[in-house]
């Protein structure tokens, strides 16, 4: 026995009077509904019903288990129907996690304008330069820059990133500006400590030897700290363009050997499931198609 379905059928006999008339409304059969009332009453122990040729007649248990699988049946029409709604309507909670350089820079205005256009989407970002496991954390999404490994997980491509050798004019003319990828060894480099994790170890190409920390280096996890050290001639950084490409326009930093920059890496929105994806994530993924621009807007210096 179905419970559920016993339990709609005996709150339908209550509540159209008959059988009949609940069979109808059920779109089942009268013999149906009678034994789905019949193996209720087994199951529970008690009589529901006191049936005459001419009418039904609710006992005191009867009355009582009414009015409680109603209310139950109602709680789960509704809970089917709030489901549903997450499914059809984007709305509920979106939990984002992005790299903190591109959050900061570029989330901003994204997510506002995204909850303009969906009001009922609220909006959990945490930013963190580490791969997030997005299923065991919790994240309904997760922004990505770099080459992704094939894995079990959906990425779409939202925009390339462009990897650029930078310096200031300062730095340049105390140190000169280097022409060929050897020369590169005599300059003081602002290395990020992810960079062979996100761009691979091809990057080193740029940088003949320096694979390895050297003494004179400056090394740290976050591309704005070495953009604003290369604005203060603190040596070479090789850093994305969406970090650094404000400054290069502002003619505060130069790109250096443009010829040999590197292959670019790609932001990606990485989510779990491509199949009975949430309304919310799949409205975010189609909101992020094309929002940059066709090249992004932070490659305009170029």
């Amino acid at each position: 026995m179905d419970r559920i379905d016993a339990m709609r059928a005996f709150v339908t006999v209550v509540s159209e009077g008959s059988f009949t008339r609940a069979a109808e409304r059920l779109e089942t059969s009268p013999q149906l509904v009678s034994k789905y009332v019949s193996q209720l009453e087994q199951h529970l122990g008690v009589r529901l019903l006191n049936r005459t040729t001419r009418k039904l007649h609710l006992t005191e248990a009867g009355t009582y288990y009414q009015q409680r699988a109603q209310q139950l049946l109602n709680d789960l029409d509704d809970m089917e129907h709030q489901l549903g709604d997450l499914q059809t309507q984007a709305r509920g909670r979106l939990r984002i996690s992005a790299p903190v350089s591109f959050a900061i820079r570029h989330l901003a205005p994204l997510l506002s304008d995204f909850q303009q256009a969906h009001p009922a989407v609220g909006i959990d970002l945490q930013l963190n330069d580490r791969k997030v496991d997005i299923v065991e954390e919790g994240f309904d999404i997760a922004l990505r820059i770099g080459h992704l490994k094939s894995s079990s997980l959906i990425a779409k491509r939202i925009a390339p990133v462009r990897l650029v050798l930078c310096a200031s004019p300062e730095y340049l003319e105390r140190h000169g500006t280097p022409r060929h990828l050897e020369e590169l060894e005599a300059h003081r480099y602002l290395r990020y400590s992810y960079m062979e994790q996100e761009a691979g170890e091809s990057v080193f190409k740029w940088l003949p030897g320096r694979g390895q920390y050297t003494s004179g280096d400056l090394v740290s996890n976050n591309g704005d700290v070495l953009v604003e050290a290369a604005i203060a001639g603190a040596g070479l950084a090789l850093q994305p363009t969406f970090i650094s490409g404000a400054a290069i326009q502002a003619g505060k930093l130069r790109v250096i050997l443009p010829e040999h920059e590197p292959e670019p890496m790609s932001l990606y929105a990485v989510y779990a499931h491509r199949q009975l994806l949430a309304s919310k994530v799949r409205c975010f993924v189609d909101f992020l198609e094309g929002y940059f621009g066709d090249p992004p807007y932070w490659d305009r210096f170029a």
